[in-house]
């Protein structure tokens, strides 16, 4: 009942109590117990919402045996399906360890290992060759770096690996791709003392066959202390290794393909800072890191990878040194012998080895093959003559400079030869200047 019901119905009993006794002492009392029931009913009558209030409190607080009757089979049931949810997990978990310790996928919607691949090459067939990839096995990454939100914008790792070791971000993202390889991470700074051991150790003894060396290392690094701790190992070790790179401007790139004592290491021909003994920490600023554009990082990625299975699978030309200037879409390539005078002992050794393997292959004759002349009857008389004689192309020509093996000038210029000037001797008439002037005048 509302306040506006229970004021009428204190209105009505009011009303009432003045017409049941009209007059005297009668009608006073009788008002005042009217009155006095009124009041009773506006204060102690409670409203609907207090009922209800009322009601429910008293239900909490005295739960009923029918309640606690029906409760008990409801979170039995719920239990129940909780205890299987949790199993059915558990097996879940079981299967993806044992796709996982076989070398299978991560469960992230990759496709399962190819049991059995051919590794046929044929060079009519490109693609037999990349079938034949599997002979790579094995992918060591070294890093200790964690994943952070500013790699998004070039790098292949998504956000939800965010605070994850690049290596073992790189390994879920990879293996996904390709479950076929197998892979093993070191999450490690290589250029310190105590890991640069351990991966001298793994470069040399974790190929696909325990105790074997890996094919090829690959740098991928963002600073010149790891570049010159890989040189470092590789030169120790005889290993052959790819080194890559992007510009602080990020509009060029290169990559280097460096055979111990075959080519240049890079050490033989260093960068200004390294060659300068500077500590590049101190070039860079507090807050400011260098310029990325990721289409230059994918062009070298790119670059590098086709290089890469030029040299595993042996097809085509592996390129020693090939740079990318993105302004002028322009490719440089070139080949660089190594430095004698290299600062790293490990790769003036490697020369020395290479020159003692080179002198011990058996040396083959050029046979100069004598040029088939196709029109043997000239009934036109049409003849070549050469428009410079030996004498002028000999005086055309300078002196070559000493070089150093494997450089040659492509000419050379001529010394400059001064024309004699005959000397004119003049006799001395005796005649003053005055004498002179006066015969001019009269001429």
């Amino acid at each position: 009942m509302t306040a506006t019901h229970r004021k009428r119905r204190a209105e009505r009993l009011a009303g009432a109590a003045e017409t049941v006794s009209p007059g005297g002492a009668g009608r006073a009392s009788s008002g005042l117990w009217a009155r006095k029931a009124a009041a009773r009913c506006l204060l102690t009558y409670p409203s609907r919402a207090q009922q209800a209030n009322s009601v429910g409190r008293r239900r909490r607080r005295r739960p009923g045996l029918g309640a606690l009757a029906a409760g008990v089979p409801a979170m039995a049931e719920s239990v129940e399906r909780l205890q299987k949810r949790v199993e059915e997990l558990e097996r879940e978990l079981a299967q993806e360890r044992s796709r996982r310790a076989l070398g299978g996928g991560d469960g992230g919607g990759g496709r399962a290992r190819i049991e059995k691949m051919s590794p046929e090459v044929v060079d009519s067939n490109p693609y037999s060759r990349l079938m034949a990839l599997k002979r790579m096995g094995i992918l060591l990454l070294f890093d200790y770096d964690k994943v952070e939100l500013a790699n998004m914008n070039r790098l292949f790792f998504q956000p939800h690996q965010a605070g994850l070791s690049k290596v073992q971000a790189a390994e879920h993202t990879l293996r996904n791709i390709n479950p076929d390889v197998l892979f093993e991470v070191h999450n490690y700074n290589i250029t310190t003392v105590e890991n640069f051991e351990h991966f001298m150790n793994r470069i040399s003894n974790g190929g696909l066959e325990e105790g074997k060396p890996v094919d090829l290392v690959l740098s991928c690094v963002d600073n010149f202390e790891a570049r010159m701790t890989i040189n470092t190992a590789c030169n120790e070790l005889g290993q052959t290794w790819m080194e890559s790179g992007v510009s602080e401007n990020a509009v060029s790139g290169h990559i280097q393909l460096i055979i111990p004592g075959e080519s240049a290491c890079f050490a033989c021909a260093p960068p200004l800072v390294v060659a300068a003994n500077i500590d590049e920490k101190t070039l860079k600023r507090e807050g400011v890191c260098a310029a990325s554009l990721p289409t230059t990082m994918g062009v070298v990625a790119g670059i590098l990878v086709q290089n890469v299975l030029k040299f595993l699978l042996n097809f085509g030309t592996v390129s020693f040194y090939l740079g990318y200037n993105a302004m002028q879409d322009f490719f440089p390539t070139m080949s660089m012998k190594p430095n004698p005078q290299c600062d790293d002992r490990n790769c003036r050794k490697q020369q020395e080895e290479y020159k003692k393997k080179v002198a011990a292959l058996p040396t083959q004759e050029v046979v100069q093959e004598e040029e088939e002349i196709i029109h043997d009857d000239n009934e036109w008389g049409i003849e070549l003559v050469s428009e410079v004689s030996e004498e002028e192309l000999k005086n055309s020509s300078g002196p070559i400079p000493d070089l150093p093996e494997g450089i040659t000038v492509a000419y050379t210029v001529p010394q400059k030869q001064e024309d004699p000037v005959p000397e004119v001797t003049v006799e001395d008439s005796g005649e003053s200047l005055e004498d002179l002037m006066a015969k001019m005048k009269n001429m």
